[in-house]
């Protein structure tokens, strides 16, 4: 009987024993064991490298008992007794033929002593009480969060029903219109599950409970469990997804980032065409904004690329809608994807598309055949130092070998590890795991799901949609309230003129609500003031929009105001508000790289959210220079222009191969009047 990988095996007896009293070494009684559950012969043939052995207990209700020979290891001896009333599970791992290595569910890897045992086996070894063995456990059920653990769901009472429609609202509201429901599961985390008549009803209850509040609900995965029963018993894993009632759609944004030619346009031209490239680069051409974009193959600005899922998970993109407003029409969840440069002269476009466009996530494409090359490293260093959490997609695996493949992925591994990165790597081979990483990536900031797929083949690209239709917003209601109830704050990261609309502006709303017919003030101008307008319309992707929340991007329609009067980094802001300026600021920095010293008076481009410009170094506190990896405060002036600055935003900056992060730590205000004067105009 094969389980994840594990040979089970019913121990029935201790192996060939000697005259009574005679007793066996540990190392020959553990010797014995091994070769007797892998049927081997001792004498013929010495047991060498083996599969994890597994060793289950009896029939949880047999009084059998078995005895030990007087030589078995401590640790496999129920405490006071020489008899064993069998209560666990031990799992071993067979080294070579002198050596075995015993494990339970936790601990680390060390030479005589415990191992942990496989991830998916889930299990512990038993004490001794000859209690029957412990079934798998999962965590704790969270408080907060939108996972909910339920053992079963039959035939609740009305009340019953209608606290469980309450406990749904609370868990969608959580996930900000998505849930999941592990049917099966006890709230302290014990895998139970149910048998096929009890899930039934239990998922028929489910189903009712997503119709009273106005949600779908769909089967992710389901997987049977060891339990006292001989009845076969399962877990069903549910998606429950609403779109909030103040919301068209579920929105994620994600950024592209990886090497140049490693496919990044590629891969989003096949994912929201819906058809696979030729290998000649035709999937891409729908995405390029230039002509020089498309004689040359390569990406030079920032594009925009949306990929909706339907209530029932299914993809909706341009090969069922003509447009991107049938496409938000039919779909309960979008994905934006921001298609971002990977040449090494457009470094400075990606940044900015990372810093302002305020991605929930990243995805980094490395090639299987060149691995990690180019500006990859760069690209994974901006993700952790402006910690977006990302994913790792490894393409063009149709024109390598396995071996090749395999390559790649341990490189990616190897480099994950490193002290710098902490991360956790996961390779994604089924749709199980998947499901797995989705949730594992949303709850914690170290698990790093790898994909290895081709755009070419369309090999595991299915795998790459379950994850993206799992993935759950990575913020939580609650932030997102807290930012809702502040004062109206849109950063305006484009501006276009469009014939009969007038001048538009794109960005994210990273503060309050906006609405049409709002009346805002933007800057800061050359002369530090900021000039009132009206909202006259609001689109999101491509589609009308009567309100804009925290968190949203969108593009603005602002009628005849003049476009000559706006830049890239302004903000439009509550009147209310009444925002202050700053030409001099102080961060607290770490210099990542540089080639000697930093020192007064450098010149950096500085990016602290949707600004860019260069600043000069004006004073480095307690020190007179900075070399690579030090820390210090320091005192920046923008040479061109007063800023719109917050205490705590994220900093950035770079001149040629130095780089460095920190955030900012005080801002001089300075009023209008005041700015050309500072700045010597």
């Amino acid at each position: 009987m094969q389980q994840g990988g594990c040979r089970l095996v019913q121990v029935l007896d201790w192996g060939p024993q000697r005259d009574e009293g005679t007793s066996l070494s540990p190392k020959a009684f553990t010797l014995l064991l091994a070769n007797k559950l892998a049927g081997l012969s001792p004498r013929k043939n010495p047991i060498r490298k083996g599969p994890w052995l597994l060793l289950t207990p009896l029939h949880p209700r047999s009084k059998r008992r078995e005895r030990f020979p007087s030589g078995v290891p401590e640790q496999l001896r129920p405490k006071g007794s020489s008899q064993l009333a069998w209560g666990g599970s031990l799992c071993f791992r067979v080294r070579s033929c002198a050596s075995l290595v015993q494990g339970d569910s936790g601990g680390g890897e060390e030479k005589g002593t415990m191992t942990p045992s496989p991830p998916h086996c889930l299990l512990s070894t038993g004490g001794a009480s000859g209690s029957p063995s412990e079934p798998q456990r999962a965590a704790p059920e969270a408080e907060d969060g939108n996972i909910e653990y339920k053992l079963k769901l039959v035939n609740p009472s009305q009340y019953r029903f209608e606290h469980l429609v309450t406990q749904m609202k609370w868990r969608l509201q959580e996930g900000r219109g998505e849930a999941v429901y592990q049917i099966g599961v006890e709230d302290n985390g014990l895998l139970v599950g149910l048998a096929d008549e009890e899930m039934r009803a239990s998922l028929k209850t489910l189903h009712r409970m997503a119709e009273k509040v106005g949600a779908d609900i769909t089967v992710l995965r389901e997987r049977e469990v060891d339990y006292d029963s001989d009845v076969p018993r399962k877990i069903t894993e549910v998606l429950v997804r609403k779109v909030p009632d103040n919301q068209q759609f579920l929105d994620l944004r994600v950024a592209v980032l990886g090497n140049v030619d490693s496919g990044k346009s590629t891969l989003l031209g096949v994912l929201t065409q819906g058809e696979l490239d030729n290998g000649r680069g035709r999937a891409r051409l729908n995405l390029f904004r230039h002509l020089h974009e498309i004689q040359s193959g390569r990406t030079s600005s920032i594009s925009f690329e949306i990929l909706g899922f339907n209530s029932r998970g299914e993809v909706v993109n341009y090969s069922d809608s003509r447009t991107a407003e049938q496409i938000c029409e039919s779909s309960s969840k979008m994905i934006t994807f921001i298609d971002l440069a990977g040449h090494h002269k457009y470094l400075r476009t990606t940044i900015f598309g990372l810093t302002s466009y305020c991605p929930d996530c990243a995805l980094l494409l490395v090639s299987a055949n060149t691995g990690i090359a180019g500006t990859t490293r760069e690209h994974l260093g901006l993700a952790l130092a402006l910690k977006v959490p990302f994913f790792i997609v490894v393409s063009k695996v149709d024109l390598c070998s396995k071996a090749t493949v395999e390559r790649t992925v341990r490189q990616l591994e190897r480099v994950l590890k490193q002290p710098g990165c902490h991360k956790l790597p996961l390779l994604v081979t089924s749709d199980d795991d998947a499901v797995t990483a989705a949730q594992q990536f949303a709850q914690s900031p170290n698990v790093t799901p790898i994909f290895t797929l081709s755009s070419v083949s369309g090999e595991s690209l299915d795998l790459l949609k379950v994850f993206l239709n799992i993935l759950p917003p990575l913020t939580n209601s609650k932030e997102q309230e807290e930012l809702m109830q502040q004062l109206t704050e849109f950063q305006v990261d484009e501006i276009y003129t469009v014939p009969e609309v007038g001048t538009v502006v794109g960005g994210t709303l990273s503060s309050g609500i906006c609405r049409e017919g709002d009346q805002l003030v933007v800057g800061p101008t050359d002369d530090g003031r900021f000039l009132e307008l009206k909202v006259c319309s609001i689109q999101r992707n491509r589609s009308a929009c009567r309100v804009l929340r925290a968190g949203q991007a969108a593009t603005l329609a602002l009628g005849d105001f003049d476009r000559a009067l706006l830049r890239k980094g302004m903000v439009m802001v509550s009147p209310e508000m009444n925002p202050t300026i700053c030409s001099v600021f102080e961060a607290e920095i770490v210099l990542l790289f540089h080639a000697t010293t930093f020192r007064r008076g450098f010149q950096v481009t500085v990016h602290v959210g949707n600004v860019r410009q260069t600043a000069i170094v004006e004073k480095i506190h307690a020190k007179d220079k900075l070399r690579t990896g030090e820390k210090a405060v320091v005192r920046f002036r923008f040479l061109k222009h007063p800023e719109y600055l917050k205490v705590g935003a994220k900093l950035l900056f770079r001149e040629g191969v130095t780089k460095g992060i920190g955030h900012v730590t005080d801002v001089q205000a300075i009023a209008a009047g005041e700015a050309q004067a500072r700045l010597g105009f």
